[in-house]
């Protein structure tokens, strides 16, 4: 690349960085972006799209074992992990592969290197790029948007070591599928490779520091997931400790404190989910105003950091650690630099999902966080039980829970388990993005028979109105 001067530099390809250099260029503003390792981050190339795409496989595995109850039958069903995992990297693959279509397509310029801030030029920034320690440019803006993202967090003991422990990359390319696996950490990363190694066929247990697992969803969300998880034959241990740990030659033995009670766990390999640090080093921030808050740079509402002409997006900048969330900031950064009246986000509108099975989504405030707020509270429940289309499917576990507020009939939440609810949750989304209450709720008419039919009964059910239960 010949040219070094730009109006914006994006330090970092993921999802929040080539999102806001392709808005940038659409914008009309001269952009780079500097990238390390692999265009699209590590969503596309290292989470969230590989492990659909492993998830997806789990899913066949599992209906090819109850052919049964669909009318079918089948003899010696198998699954070849090496395929398995092919087809996931070939997913990620071309993906990546896209996003640097995309790049071009926008005439953006894209460096490979890791990108620091280098000091000030007059009234631009400079970021000093090199690759494998030798220097490969200088860029200069006036604008500089830091999009690095995080990595996973690391207990001392529990260091992964790509044989016995495993991180999520590990676990994403197994060379043969273990008999055993223990996962440490029931957030959304550790539930996922859980749902995926059980319904390949792992004895699978869960150990969560915390009285529950998915422990950021509703309490009664959680309850439910608990109870299908351990039907499925996870064990599944809460306000739980792990103690010592002894690598064996070809397992792992860890000592778990649970229930008041010790024992020892001895499984083929294990899954260290215990969340994320920030990518804050080497970025050169000393000297700088930019200001960090437990390995997260701290921005204000549009994204700034203390420094003038230095942002921050995506998981670098704190929670909730999102991709959508990371895209959603690289927009609204480059439309409030160029000028664009732009509305901040508000952290109750991002939508979580995780892809276990059954899945979990939820928007907004908790029944318990609503209710700590001093507000009154309308809540609707609908099980999937009663819906046509869930039945029909096979898939008749499952709850949609909504939580209004009394007085105003806003909606200040809802929560969902159950097949395909990742897809749906983006209504309620939309409904709170829209301050929509439950008068417009009521009268949206949903398609039949559809299982999102369940989140209008919600809507019913909290107001005494439910008709299929």
């Amino acid at each position: 690349m010949s040219k070094t001067e730009f109006d914006i530099i994006v330090v970092g390809g993921g999802p929040g960085g080539y999102v806001a250099a392709i808005r940038a260029a659409q914008l009309g503003l001269s952009t780079a972006v500097v990238e390390a390792n692999h265009l699209g981050g590590i969503c596309l190339n290292w989470g969230c799209i590989p492990t659909k795409a492993l998830l997806r496989s789990s899913e066949i595995n599992h209906l090819l074992h109850h052919l049964g109850e669909f009318g079918f039958s089948a003899d010696n069903i198998r699954f070849d992990l090496d395929k398995v995992v092919k087809r996931s990297r070939k997913v990620a693959g071309q993906l990546s592969a896209g996003v640097a279509h995309l790049l071009k397509k926008n005439k953006v310029a894209v460096f490979d290197g890791f990108g620091r801030l280098d000091g000030t030029d007059g009234t631009r920034r400079k970021v000093a790029i090199t690759k494998d320690g030798n220097p490969v440019a200088t860029l200069t803006a006036p604008h500089v948007i830091l999009a690095t993202g995080a990595r996973a967090r690391i207990l001392p003991g529990l260091e992964p070591d790509g044989r016995l422990i495993w991180s999520y990359r590990e676990a994403m390319v197994p060379t043969a599928m273990p008999k055993s696996l223990l996962v440490v950490g029931s957030g959304a990363i550790g539930i996922e490779f859980a749902s995926f190694y059980r319904n390949m066929g792992a004895e699978v247990t869960v150990v969560e520091v915390l009285d529950r697992i998915l422990p950021v969803e509703d309490e009664e969300i959680s309850a439910l997931a608990h109870k299908a998880f351990a039907k499925q034959g996870m064990t599944l241990l809460t306000s739980a400790k792990i103690g010592a740990i002894r690598k064996n030659a070809d397992s792992v033995t860890l000592s778990v404190e649970a229930g008041g009670k010790t024992q020892e766990i001895t499984v083929d390999r294990v899954i260290s989910a215990v969340g994320i640090v920030g990518n804050v080093e080497n970025l050169g921030l000393e000297g700088t105003a930019v200001q960090v808050d437990r390995t997260h740079v701290t921005i204000d509402s549009h994204c700034r950091t203390g420094e003038p002409g230095v942002y921050a997006i995506g998981d670098l900048a704190g929670p909730p650690w999102l991709a959508h969330k990371a895209s959603h900031e690289g927009v609204l950064c480059v439309e409030a630099i160029a000028g664009r009246h732009v509305h901040p986000i508000d952290p109750a509108n991002v939508p979580g999902c995780t892809y276990c099975s059954p899945q979990v989504a939820s928007v907004g405030l908790t029944e318990a966080r609503a209710k700590a707020t001093g507000r009154k509270v309308r809540v609707g429940r609908f099980p999937f039980i009663g819906n046509g289309k869930a039945i029909a499917m096979g898939e008749p576990e499952g709850l949609v829970k909504t939580v209004f507020d009394a007085e105003t009939g806003e909606l200040l939440g809802a929560h969902m388990i159950g097949a395909e609810v990742t897809e749906m949750i983006q209504g309620y989304a939309i409904a709170r993005t829209s301050e929509l209450t439950e008068a417009e709720l009521k009268e949206t008419i949903f398609p039949h028979p559809t299982i999102s039919e369940t989140m209008h009964e919600a809507v019913l059910a909290a107001y005494d109105g439910a008709l299929h239960i």
